[in-house]
């Protein structure tokens, strides 16, 4: 679609399109159709990107779209409502170098993205933005559809390796020095031949923390990372002929992403996640990456997870999301069903500040 030279297109990951839009643009493994793919399937949920170009501007932003047919135990009256979000981890927006030097650029291109998901009867978007990608865009949208989330930490892989070591928390340096005198060994791994053993941890820390259904993931999103091919990498750490630890961190674009990991129950005291970390991060700088991101903690919140990441390096980066309302009536029409399978007031769910709202599963623990 064309409107006042501003070129509009909505590409799925199987055209050859959305490649070649991501050869223009600096990007991370989450924009790749193999992980959009794979996430579709996850989450039962068609996956799609948004181009729009200007001239030599370029914004691009892939999303899933869900149907909110059985959101609720009443009808939709016939009606076809769907939503949109954005695939596990840290997504957001890709801008070409012509547009991020264009504020108002970024700003149109949201707009124009809104009359599109309307277009499709698609009433919100909860997009998660990316920490290094999308900085400061806090400063250029509204604060009613851009949000301060949380922060992510992330390190510098310019900085010399005394610098990245004099910022490690002195507690974590304490670990690792500890953790190799006692003959711990960190090495990376190839990808596919550790599936099972990786499995194997992440599955038990994830019980071991009582974690929400949606981090638990099944054997075949394992085995479909693989197709990230030399973008997915596996850091394993040993203790003789045992593996304490584990962790996945993709690569793309000078960009290092820790994804997933697990620790073995009875190794939990030694805290060989740290000499990890530790190796992870020296790893991606002799690889000449730019930045390795860590992330946050569970949801954008300051918790454990928060706390052990900070510890590796002093930077921090804003954790940004987006909320849209595209469809004003429709949206206001699933929370009214949404509140009164709830048994609670229309008010009462939209103060709860899920979004969106109509998702919301129970107002008592939000």
């Amino acid at each position: 679609m064309l409107k006042n030279n501003i070129h509009i297109e909505t590409i799925n990951p199987c055209e050859p399109l959305w490649q070649q839009t991501l050869q223009k643009l600096r990007h991370d493994i989450y924009h790749l159709p193999e992980y959009i793919q794979l996430e579709s399937i996850r989450n039962k949920a068609a996956p799609e990107g948004i181009l729009i170009t200007e001239g030599d501007k370029i914004f691009f932003l892939p999303y899933l779209v869900r149907s909110c047919e059985h959101l609720t135990a009443l009808h939709l009256r016939d009606r076809q409502i769907f939503d949109a979000v954005s695939p596990y981890g840290y997504p957001g927006i890709l801008l070409s170098e012509s547009a991020i030097s264009e504020p108002e650029f970024l700003k149109l291109a949201v707009s124009h993205f809104i009359e599109a998901l309307r277009s499709k009867n698609i009433c919100t978007a909860f997009l998660r933005l990316h920490p290094i990608l999308n900085q400061n865009f806090e400063q250029i949208l509204s604060p009613q559809i851009c949000q301060v989330t949380g922060e992510t930490i992330s390190l510098d892989l310019a900085l010399s390796e005394a610098e990245i070591w004099q910022q490690t928390r002195s507690e974590h340096r304490n670990h690792i020095n500890r953790c190799k005198r006692a003959g711990f060994i960190a090495r990376m791994v190839k990808y596919e031949d550790y599936i099972d053993e990786f499995i194997y941890l992440y599955k038990d820390t994830m019980n071991r923390v009582a974690a929400k259904q949606m981090y638990y993931f099944d054997y075949e999103y394992f085995v479909q990372l693989a197709y990230l091919d030399e973008r997915i990498h596996i850091c394993i750490v040993e203790l003789g002929d045992r593996i304490t630890c584990a962790g996945i961190f993709t690569e793309a674009s000078g960009i290092v992403q820790y994804h997933l990991g697990g620790t073995r129950n009875e190794f939990l005291k030694q805290s060989p996640s740290k000499l990890m970390f530790d190796y992870v991060r020296f790893w991606a700088k002799a690889r000449g990456n730019l930045v390795f991101h860590l992330g946050g903690g569970v949801g954008g919140s300051k918790d454990s997870l928060y706390h052990f990441k900070a510890g590796f390096s002093k930077q921090r980066t804003n954790f940004l999301t987006l909320r849209l309302i595209a469809d004003l009536d429709n949206y206001n029409y699933l929370v009214e069903l949404q509140a009164k399978a709830l048994n609670t007031e229309t008010n009462r769910l939209l103060d709860t500040n899920f979004f969106p709202a109509y998702r919301c599963s129970s107002v008592e623990n939000n």
